[in-house]
């Protein structure tokens, strides 16, 4: 008989000696990665979430939203994109937790909603305990900072389709708004004002093209320090993507809002024209802000067309706010109130002969 099939075997016919660890998936590391995450995600916990780590289903008591005369339920999903790999190159797990909750949660706020519960799924290719306990330590700060609860999670090891270093990371997360407090476009009319929430960075939107515009064509290395940004180009790639959700709940509650958008891939003018009326336009001008050096370093070391950066980044504005004119004061004054940097940037007018509901005009100030 053939050395390759000299093996023995047991009744079902697989080789002795084959496991699930042996296959490449450690159960006892991936035990120990939630016993590391427990701490953290407690500190999410909401009143109207039972029970902890370790069910099948986390729990949320629905009974607390009795007190809503109609109560909308508002759901999204995200994940952050390939700035999952900026993280891996630079060893740095937490952040990203910090840009999943605004992807998803910052969705929900869109709409009026109070962000209730969310929860996550991180793939990796091989479990390492203290890694996916810190990837779960960011979601749950995250979580912190959106005042949701983190309620439950999936951790999935794939070997052979992962590399042992590699991983994903994506969210789900529910909210609830008043049937008749729901924002969005019915609301908006000719004149309101369109405010602008400064970005914290790139956010979580684009980062193939910065990454082949800075990494592979320019071969700039994360330590490098870059003096147009104070910093070293790695850290400026993981600043973590604001989470607006609490700055626009605080916003409503103060003034009288109409809509939000939030700027993420497709960049600020197709976001803004999400919520824009068809008989409507919005035109925001570029010379009401400067963007970060960050947004130039990218167009000028890949020679990218400026319709081109504005269509995939963000160019520091993460969301956006509709009011009335009335509102624009007392709106700006909340923002500052709460350390959010806003400004009038454009205003609703008549459709015309615009083919679309948003448009950028002017050029950026110096």
């Amino acid at each position: 008989m053939s050395a390759v099939f000299d093996q023995s075997t047991s009744s079902t016919g697989i080789p002795e000696g084959a496991s699930y660890a042996a296959a490449g998936v450690d159960i006892e590391a991936g035990d120990r990665a939630v016993e590391l995450m427990k701490e953290w995600v407690k500190k999410t916990r909401r009143p109207e979430v039972l029970g902890g780590l370790g069910g099948f289903a986390g729990l949320f008591d629905a009974s607390a939203l009795k007190h809503y005369e109609r109560p909308l339920l508002a759901s999204a999903t995200d994940g952050v994109g390939t700035k999952v790999d900026i993280a891996r190159r630079m060893g740095v797990y937490d952040t990203i937790g910090h840009d999943l909750v605004a992807m998803v949660m910052d969705d929900i706020v869109v709409c009026g909603a109070e962000p209730l519960f969310m929860t996550d799924y991180i793939c990796v290719g091989k479990v390492h305990p203290e890694r996916v306990a810190a990837m779960v330590k960011g979601i749950a700060e995250g979580c912190v900072l959106a005042g949701c609860a983190l309620v439950g999670g999936e951790t999935a090891e794939h070997p052979g389709l992962l590399g042992p270093d590699d991983f994903d990371v994506a969210g789900a997360g529910t909210g609830v708004v008043e049937a008749d407090r729901l924002l969005g476009a019915e609301r908006i009319r000719k004149g309101d004002a369109v405010i602008a929430l400064a970005a914290s960075g790139l956010h979580s939107n684009g980062y193939s093209l910065v990454r082949h515009v800075l990494l592979d064509r320019a071969k700039l290395g994360l330590d490098r320090h870059i003096d147009e940004l104070g910093r070293t180009l790695g850290e400026e790639l993981l600043e973590p993507t604001k989470i607006y959700s609490l700055d626009c709940l605080a916003l409503t509650r103060t003034a009288e809002v109409h809509a939000f958008s939030h700027v993420t891939g497709g960049g600020l003018a197709a976001n803004l024209a999400r919520v824009i009326p068809d008989d409507l336009h919005a035109v925001v001008d570029r010379s009401t802000w400067t963007p970060a050096p960050v947004f130039e370093l990218v167009g000028k070391t890949g020679d990218v067309e400026r319709l081109e950066l504005e269509k995939t980044l963000n160019m520091g504005v993460g969301m956006i706010a509709i009011v009335p004119e009335h509102s624009v004061d007392v709106a700006l004054a909340a923002l500052a109130d709460r350390d959010v940097e806003a400004w009038v940037a454009g205003e609703i007018t008549d459709r015309g002969g615009h083919e679309t509901g948003a448009a950028l005009v002017g050029d950026y100030a110096d």
